[in-house]
């Protein structure tokens, strides 16, 4: 196959150029599409596949970017297919990745030559929608979609990492994927700072992990969607990123993430498990309680910032310690009733209400608030 081998940097990729036909039978989709009385059936990922695995999570998600807009978006997709005429109906490129490591044999100067073909089916990065329409424009037009050819990057032989950066780069806007769910994608790209990767890995931890008392609570990426959600990843992420943040100079001090990651999920699982048993299981993750409510969770984790600041160590008998400062919020239990809540903390606004629970509980609590809690 003729290809432009492109150097930018350490990275090496090919531009080419498939007819539709020919793409669309190299291609697997990952996303079910739906077109006038016809659908796309997604592709069985495999439990090995990483990037796949990781792409359809995204994908399946309430808040992604498939779904309902998926359904407008390949509609106008294919009906500029079907009116464009002068003007190139595809003239960006769709970016392609297989893990296998194709061979280039140059031909010519400027990085012109051939490249083999993958043994198995190109995973699409970016361009699913464009290629959807177009399954569904050559279905119904074939004569007129066999005069389309697409051009295409392709990404070979790197790591899942790499294909899972490429796609947070592309698709990282908010109106492409929704902010909770790039906490999920830290681990996977250089560029994350160290200190979200560590605030990253508290929220894995607070949502995986046995013994947390907000296990399967959170609203994450390929969550459990049986189970009820109590707070969004992202607006737990921000908490503690807030917190770990204003720690990371003695954190880096105290050996970084190996060291500490541990360390600071057993402080903040053992202050939501104090929380939950003085509130008690009559208000604790209650609909008609506002204890678990995103408003609450967030004012906690400042909270325990506090607290943690004075009284983390030692862990030995930590939890009964803090069962018994938190003790004066049984008493509170009252004010988180849903009816009449906001009326109880008045404020502006969602960040406002943040900082006054915050402020309320600390004082019940006697624990002093830091400006950087």
């Amino acid at each position: 196959m003729q290809a432009t081998q492109i150097r930018q940097k350490d990275g090496v990729f090919y531009f080419v150029s498939y007819r539709a036909k020919d793409l669309l039978g190299k291609v697997r989709f990952i996303s079910r599409f739906y077109g006038e009385g016809e659908q796309i059936e997604p592709s069985r990922v495999a439990a090995d596949d990483d990037i796949a695995q990781f792409i359809s999570r995204i994908e399946r998600t309430d808040q992604a970017f498939q779904r309902t807009i998926s359904r407008g978006k390949v509609r106008q997709l294919k009906n500029f297919y079907e009116t464009a005429v002068s003007q190139p109906p595809i003239p960006g490129t769709v970016l392609l990745f297989t893990s296998e490591r194709l061979t280039f044999r140059a031909s010519g100067e400027g990085g012109v030559g051939t490249i083999n073909e993958p043994a198995s089916k190109f995973l699409i990065i970016d361009g699913q929608h464009r290629l959807a329409a177009l399954q569904f424009y050559l279905h119904e037009r074939p004569d007129d979609a066999a005069t389309i050819n697409v051009p295409c990057i392709i990404f070979d032989g790197r790591s899942e990492d790499f294909a899972t950066e490429m796609f947070v780069i592309i698709n990282s806007t908010p109106t492409r994927i929704n902010k909770s769910h790039l906490v999920d994608l830290y681990e996977h790209v250089s560029f994350a700072a160290p200190d979200r990767k560590f605030a990253a890995r508290l929220v894995e931890r607070l949502y995986s992990e046995g013994d947390s008392p907000l296990r399967y609570r959170i609203n994450r990426l390929g969550g459990r969607s049986q189970r009820d959600k109590w707070v969004l990843q992202a607006e737990l992420f921000n908490e503690l990123h807030r917190w770990v943040r204003g720690r990371w100079r003695s954190i880096q001090l105290a050996g970084g993430s190996s060291k500490e990651v541990p360390r600071y999920y057993g402080v903040i699982r053992d202050f939501f498990k104090a929380a939950r048993s003085v509130f008690g299981d009559a208000v604790w993750g209650k609909e008609s309680y506002m204890v678990t409510k995103p408003v609450t969770i967030k004012a906690m984790v400042r909270v325990c910032a506090d607290l943690a600041r004075e009284d983390a160590e030692p862990e030995t008998g930590r939890l009964a310690r803090w069962e018994q400062r938190l003790a004066p919020w049984a008493d509170m239990a009252k004010q988180f009733r849903e009816e009449g809540f906001y009326e109880r903390f008045p404020a502006k606004g969602e960040v406002e209400r943040v900082a006054r629970v915050h402020r309320d509980l600390a004082r019940a609590a006697g624990i002093e608030t830091g400006k950087k809690s």
